[in-house]
This record gives C-alpha cells, sequence and structure tokens, in this order.
C-alpha cells in the first residue's frame, strides 16, 4: 500500500496518516484540540507532538477550552513542570489566550467550525503534488487564516501553522497523488 512518504516506519505516524491528517473536521473541539497541538509544533517536529498528544490531552483538560480559559498562573507553573508536555511558557500562555479567543469566536460565529472553514469556502481544497517536496508551507489562504485569527487574539498563529493545521483538519487535501489516501479523503 503506498502512501505519503512524510510518517516513515514510525506506528504512531503511520496510523495518524492513515485515518486523521486530512479527513474533513467540523467538530468545534477536535478543531480546538489541532489549534493546541500545532500551537505546540511550532519549531518543533508533528512526531514529537503526536507522540506527546496523549499528555497534551491530561495535561490541557482534555482539550477542553472553557476549562483552559481559567488556567491561572498556578496551572501555568504546573504546566511547566510537565515532562510530558513542551514545556514552553510562550506557547502554554498563548493556548490559554488561543482558548479564550476560540470561545469569543464561537458565540460571534455560532461555532468555530463555521468561522474556520470559510478560508477554504467551506470546503476542501484538493491539491495534486506528486512529492512532498511540492507541498508549500503556506499558501494564501493560510495567510489570510492566520492574519485573522491574529486579529482575533491569537498566538502562535502564523502562516505556516495555519497551513498545517489545515492539512491536519482537512481544508486542504495534501497526500501526494499516488497514496492511497488522496482519493479516500
Amino acid at each position: 500500500m503506498k502512501r505519503c512518504a512524510w510518517p516513515g516506519e514510525d506506528k504512531l505516524m503511520i496510523e495518524y496518516h492513515d485515518k486523521e491528517w486530512g479527513v474533513p473536521i467540523h467538530d468545534d473541539d477536535k478543531l480546538f484540540e489541532f489549534m493546541v497541538l500545532d500551537t505546540f509544533q511550532a519549531g518543533l517536529s508533528w512526531k514529537t507532538i503526536l507522540h506527546k498528544r496523549e499528555n497534551f490531552r491530561k495535561a490541557f483538560a482534555g482539550f477542553n477550552a472553557k476549562k483552559i480559559a481559567a488556567f491561572d498562573e498556578a496551572k501555568i507553573t504546573s504546566l511547566m513542570h510537565d515532562e510530558g508536555i513542551i514545556r514552553n511558557n510562550l506557547k502554554i500562555r498563548a493556548t490559554i489566550a488561543n482558548a479564550k479567543a476560540f470561545l469569543k469566536i464561537r458565540k460571534d460565529y455560532g461555532s468555530f467550525d463555521k468561522y474556520i472553514w470559510q478560508f477554504t469556502g467551506g470546503k476542501t481544497k484538493t491539491n495534486r503534488w506528486k512529492t512532498i517536496k511540492q507541498i508549500p508551507p503556506s499558501s494564501k489562504e493560510s495567510d489570510a487564516m492566520s492574519k485573522d485569527l491574529k486579529k482575533h487574539g491569537f498566538g502562535f498563529a502564523g502562516t505556516t501553522i495555519c497551513y498545517a493545521f489545515m492539512q491536519a483538519a482537512g481544508m486542504v487535501n495534501d497526500h501526494t497523488t499516488d497514496c492511497f489516501r488522496y482519493k479516500q479523503v
């Protein structure tokens, strides 16, 4: 079975590629989970984040935005001592700010899903990359998303992070054309 090259031989990466990556997500809670994980991915590999995903889930209240928005200094200190996650003060604080911004967007737009999918016109943009080297780090859509998320108070929401989010959430199909998942998603 032919798949994209990026998962390599790592079993967790293969499972993620085969079952999650690129599948369109319209559930607000799941979208927020990917926002949190992509915040922490900034400057790191997805493999590092994926292998700590369950630790992040535990540390960040099951990715519950309301609970995260209420994190205080004591909780931040606790997170900075949690060896199971990426202990980056700026990313932790950005995640709390992002939770607050996420809740405000959800209130203002009716759902985060409705808001975030506007950047691809409400549907998956299917690309036709033959190799992973052709996949860009950003797009005009991720540029627009980044700019607007920042306007709404999001941190660690650069265009590259937004593009990675779009790939994960199925807003773009960046499976290579020879990958078995390309036509499935």
